[in-house]
């Protein structure tokens, strides 16, 4: 797994603890127990959490992360699909431009 720097590249200055305890933890600790759970299955836990919770620039972000885990754009259609019967229908509309963006090329 690449080492993640996004928290302290975004928030470094601003937050310097909390972009540790992103990159560090969450991301070079819990992210990277593959022998538990995939990246490609840690990918879909959390795009699915983040639409749940209508937190779209960080859905985007893990769209992006997810793409790079294997994730294919039929798979995250199917999984938006799914989500907007348990998250609501209009977060399945705000994410399909996302998915359009991320995929454009497929």
């Amino acid at each position: 797994m690449e080492k993640q720097t996004a928290g302290r590249d975004k928030l470094g200055d601003l937050a310097p603890q909390f972009a540790q305890l992103n990159d560090d933890v969450l991301f070079g600790e819990v992210w990277s127990r593959e022998d538990q759970l995939s990246l490609r299955d840690r990918s879909i836990i959390t795009i699915s959490a983040l639409m749940a919770q209508g937190l779209y620039p960080q859905v985007k972000a893990h769209l992006e992360l997810g793409k790079k885990h294997g994730l294919k754009k039929a798979e995250v259609i199917e999984m938006v699909t799914q989500l907007a019967f348990y998250c609501g229908w209009a977060k399945a509309w705000s994410v399909f431009p996302l998915v359009e963006e991320i995929y454009q090329e497929e």
